[in-house]
This record gives structure tokens, sequence and C-alpha cells, in this order.
């Protein structure tokens, strides 16, 4: 094969057994790590013309020098090792996790004599017990105020804990009873661990049984005439109903599960995960990960699912793992999580009920931690600054383009063809300057649009300026154009980045440097290279145009479809001699809907203003077309 790739290895030295692979630079340092069922097969998907590889792969492709490999005895095997690899080496074209915070657990120390109850920020500790992760560390905190009146357990640190030993006098939590104090010998080493795993049983999920339990020894004592021993059960219970009703209820049973919830675009995903005991959400988390590898959805679970299970102390995993998109080594993953649960685990995708309802939520909160994300990233001057300074630097442009301007545009078939200007200044949407355009020109396909856009923007005449919309989110006179930008990005490939190019040259603009960014693959075109520029996959630079090109597109769909909606209401009366819009609107108002007007009568229609008999007529002939005689 003549574009053999020079790293390849002789195919008869690649085992076809499982195992996990790197891919090193000239420096031997990682650049990737992946794994196979079947390590030979694998391999040869990179070995390709790579013109026929996603970009990103054949970016990775061509920076690498050199690939090994390690063979494993099962799929399972090389699932850990992959993992455990990408975590210690960092590989550049892997994916990357980025938390925007640190999550509280709940932690017990089982492996002290005395456990104590804390709340960290990482469940990293072999021999402890964790919870959560949970939102908010002050509802964590009020939560385990509320336990310790049932549970007292201590939670002092080691210092205090021996001090207090030392003195033969507890803390204030030991004279309140929010602590057995186990350091004054109130309880023995036995009983504050059975009270420590009752708490623990209790943050499992199986609150119910605590208060069943405590309402049966609170009826024996108010039998007996224990009064206050049955007044202490019952603040106990009213301390547990009130750290359950906290959580909000996920389902009617006492379902164990977690939720994972994925939804990306071509360059990160928002991973949501929801922890369900006892029917009820005990935690939550949300994270970001970066593609810097080409995945499918399923691909992104699995990931998430191989990060959420492999901190070290994770010993809470629940026997079903509901997630949003079907992943296809579920086997390989379902035999792991067996494995580190001690029992069997299974991964499957809602269909129905409230579990269905649930992974909707999840599904919308991993959309908004998409979107923090982004918003965080977007208004953070410096990062802007650095964005702004990789495209000048990407495209030997004389200075940053510190106004973007992107045209998008939007039919359907041909009809009602409209197209959208959004403006970034400084990298921050103005949307003060949007424009929204009705296409002119007839069956106008996406160059022609193009074309006409780009004309009537940098058209030096007030009658072209006139012509256009104003975006719809703002109210006010119609305005000219604003000055020139420093960077023209047009949503499509080479043929619309040159339609915009012999645009801008037949107006005499010469100053205005236009480029293209494709959707499908994240590629920048330039009017007249044969080839794209790929930007860097970690490139803030790529991030600003990603979300310039996704504004735009937003805009003109919100644009067209009003359009479209208005063309369908009225379409029917268009051809109506005499009959013009503002009527037509007044016919629409007045019957509600187009099914209502066509079965009204001649006289009702003339009871709208402005609608003679002679046009109630017209319009009625209009809506009931005669069938000629043949």
């Amino acid at each position: 094969m003549g574009n053999e790739s020079p790293l390849r290895p002789p195919t008869g030295t690649i085992p076809t057994e499982p195992g996990v692979y790197r891919f090193r630079d000239s420096t031997g340092r990682i650049i990737y790590v992946g794994k196979a069922l079947n390590l030979r097969s694998r391999l040869a998907n990179y070995f390709q013309d790579p013109a026929t590889l996603h970009p990103r792969t054949a970016s990775m492709v061509a920076t690498a020098r050199e690939v090994d490999w390690v063979v494993v005895g099962t799929e399972v095997e090389a699932l850990t090792l992959e993992y455990a690899w990408i975590k210690e080496f960092d590989p550049r074209f892997n994916v990357k996790f980025r938390d925007d915070k640190t999550y509280p657990y709940l932690s017990f120390n089982l492996s002290d004599p005395f456990p104590r109850v804390a709340i960290v920020r990482e469940a990293k500790k072999v021999g402890t017990r964790y919870f959560g992760p949970y939102a908010h560390a002050w509802a964590l905190r009020e939560m385990v105020d509320e336990l310790l009146k049932v549970f007292p357990v201590r939670s002092c640190r080691d210092g205090v804990f021996r001090r207090a030993k030392q003195v033969g006098r507890p803390c204030l939590l030991g004279y309140i009873d929010k602590c057995s104090a186990p350091c004054v010998g109130k309880v023995s080493e036995d009983e504050h661990r059975g009270i420590v795993l009752d708490f623990c049983t209790f943050m499992a999920g199986n609150g119910e049984g605590f208060v069943k339990q405590l309402e049966l020894q609170m009826s024996d004592a108010a039998s007996g005439e224990r009064y206050e021993e049955a007044g202490r059960l019952r603040d106990r219970i009213g301390a547990l109903r009130r750290s359950t009703e906290r959580n909000a209820v996920a389902f009617n049973d006492d379902t164990d599960a977690d939720l994972i919830a994925v939804t990306e675009d071509p360059l990160e995903a928002g991973v949501q995960v929801f922890h369900v005991r006892g029917g009820r959400i005990r935690g939550e988390r949300g994270f970001v990960i970066e593609k810097a590898e080409e995945l499918t959805s399923g691909e992104v679970v699995g990931r998430a699912i191989q990060r959420i299970y492999s901190e070290p102390g994770i010993t809470d995993i629940p026997r079903e793992i509901l997630v949003s998109a079907s992943v296809e080594e579920a086997s390989a993953l379902e035999a792991w999580l067996s494995e580190v649960r001690e029992g069997p685990v299974h991964l499957r995708v809602p269909a129905r009920g409230d579990k269905k309802s649930l992974m909707e939520t999840a599904l919308k909160n991993a959309s908004h931690t998409l979107q923090s994300h982004r918003m965080k990233r977007s208004s953070d001057l410096t990062t802007r600054s650095i964005a702004l300074e990789e495209i000048r630097e990407a495209l030997n442009l004389a200075e940053a383009p510190l106004r973007i301007e992107c045209i998008d545009i939007s039919t359907l078939m041909g009809e009602n063809t409209v197209a959208s200007l959004v403006v970034f200044e400084d990298g921050m949407a103005k949307k003060s300057d949007y424009r929204s355009f009705i296409i002119k020109t007839p069956h106008a396909d996406d160059t022609a649009s193009v074309a006409e856009v780009v004309t009537r923007r940098f058209s030096k005449t007030s009658e072209s300026a006139a012509d256009d919309t104003l975006a719809t989110e703002h109210i006010g006179e119609k305005k000219k154009f604003a000055y020139p930008p420093g960077l023209l990005v047009i949503d499509g490939g080479q043929p619309q980045v040159r339609a915009a190019q012999d645009a801008l040259m037949a107006l005499g603009v010469t100053d205005v440097p236009v480029i293209g960014l494709a959707k499908r693959l994240e590629e920048v075109w330039l009017p007249d290279d044969p080839d794209p520029l790929i930007l860097p996959r970690s490139s803030e630079g790529l991030y600003l145009l990603q979300r310039v090109r996704d504004e735009s597109h937003r805009f003109a769909i919100t644009f067209h479809r009003k359009r479209r909606g208005k063309a369908m209401k009225t379409s029917a009366l268009d051809n109506i001699s005499g009959l013009g819009e503002a009527k037509a609107k007044a016919l629409l108002k007045h019957f509600g809907t187009m099914k209502a007007l066509r079965v009204a009568s001649e006289v009702e229609l003339t009871q709208v203003a402005g609608i003679g008999p002679a046009l109630a007529a017209k319009i009625h002939d209009g809506l009931h077309p005669r069938n000629e005689a043949s």
C-alpha cells in the first residue's frame, strides 16, 4: 500500500488477543492510550490513508512515532489497565475530565477503633466508607447535625478525642447527646461501632426500617409510662424524618440505582450523576468531559462510568446503573463493576415510567452543567484574550479580531430561506448588533444566499442597510450596520467561503478576512486554500469560533421557524385577489384557526372589519376551489 504508515509494525507481530496499546511522540511521551478486544484488528484502523481518518485521529497518528502494547487476559483487564494508564500519563489525545468543583462526601473511617463521621472533599482512603457526593456542603452539614441526635457517633478530630480522653471529660457534643462519648467510656468500642454501622445502614437507604423500629420502641415506652424515654424517641423519629425529607423522592419503591446522563456537542460533553438509594436521591454531581478523541454518545457514557467508579475507596455501587445511551462495551463494564461490587451489576437505558422521567431530569441537569461550563469559560477575560490571540496567530492576521461576525443560512427544501448575522465583540456576544435577513434571490442555494447577505451587510448604501431586520430579541428603530468586523465567519465549507470572498471583492472590500467553520469536523476553511486548517483540539480559539458559529445557527433557526410558521398560517390566503396581509391577519385573529376559517360562510366572513360581500365571496371561493367539469 503506497500510503502505509511508517510507524506501522509488521502485521504478523501484532497479537490478536485483548490488550492495551500506547502511541508515543518523538520524545517518547505517551500521547494516546486505547484498549482492544483484538489488538491487530483495532490497530489496523489507525494505519489507513490519513484522508479517510477522522481529523483528530489523523492528527494523533501524524504526531505519533511509535506504538506499543500490553496483552491482557480479558476485556475487563484491558478496561482497568486502560483507565489506569490514562490517569497516570494524562495523554493529550484522550478525553479530559473537567470538574467545576470538588464535591463533598460523608465518610466513616471504619479502620479506626472509634470510627469518626466527617465531611470530606475526596473519596480516596482505603478502609473508609463514603456516601455521596452531595451538591452542597451546607446541606450535608445540616443533615449530619440532625442525624447525630439519632446516631450519636464520634465527629471530633483525633486531637480533640485524645485530649478528652486524657482529662476524662467529654466535649460539648457529649453533654448535649450528639455524641455517645466513647472518649470517656460512656459506650464501649463495640457499642460505638454498632452505632456507626447503624448510621451507615441508614445512609445506604434503609431509613424507613429505623423509623418503624423507633416507633415501636416509642409505643412500648409510652405504654410503660416511660414518658421521658418516649419523648426522646419521638425527637429521634422527627430527626430521621426531617433528614429523609431533604432528599427528593425519585421512585415510589425502594430502588437503589445510579443514573448517568450525558449531553454533548462536538467538543465537550456534560455528565450528570444521580445516586438514588431507597427510592430517594441521596447525592448528585456534574462534570465536563473534553473530547480530545472521536467518541460516540455510548463511548462517552462508558468513559464517565470508568471515571466515576475508579476512585479509590468507592464501594457503594448499586445493582442497577441507568444510562442515557447504550454502551457498546456494556458486558465488559458490567463484569468489571461486578468485581468491584462483589455482586452483579447491570447497565440499561430506561424506556418508560419513573426511571425514564428521572433520566430526562438528569439530562436537563447535564445540559445545564455543560452550559455553565461554557459560560464560565467564555466570561473569563484572560481566556477570551488567549482565544483571540490564538485566532490571530492561526490565521496570520495583523491584529486580534476584536469584532467577529458570523453568517448562517437556514432553509427547508429551498422555501422561506433566511439568514442570520451574529456579532461577538471581545469574545462576548453583542446581541444589539444581531441581524436577520429574508433572502430575496429567487431559488437561491447556500452559496447564492451567502453572497446576498454579504452584499447587503457590506454595501455602503443606506437603502440596503434599511432593508435588514434587527434581531427579534431587541425592540427599537432599525439601525445601520456598525463598523466592519476584524473577522467574518461563514457557517459552511469552502464553497460558501469563496462565495463570501467574491461578494466582498465585488464591493471593493479588501480588509475583512473571511473563513468558514464546517460543523461536521470543526475544520477552518480559507478562501484560496485547498485543504482546511485544523486548530489544536485544546485551542481556546477553536472553542470561541465554535460558540460564534453555534450562536449564529441558533439565531437563524429561530428566525426561520417564525417565518415558516407565518407562511403556514397565511399560505392559503396569499393568492386571493384583493386580500392583503393586514386583512388576512384580521381574519385569522377573528376565527382563530385556518380550520375555523375554512368552514365559515360568506356571511360570517363579512363580520370581520374590512371584509365586504364581494371580497367575502372571493375568500370563500379561494378556500373552496370548485372542480371543473371534465
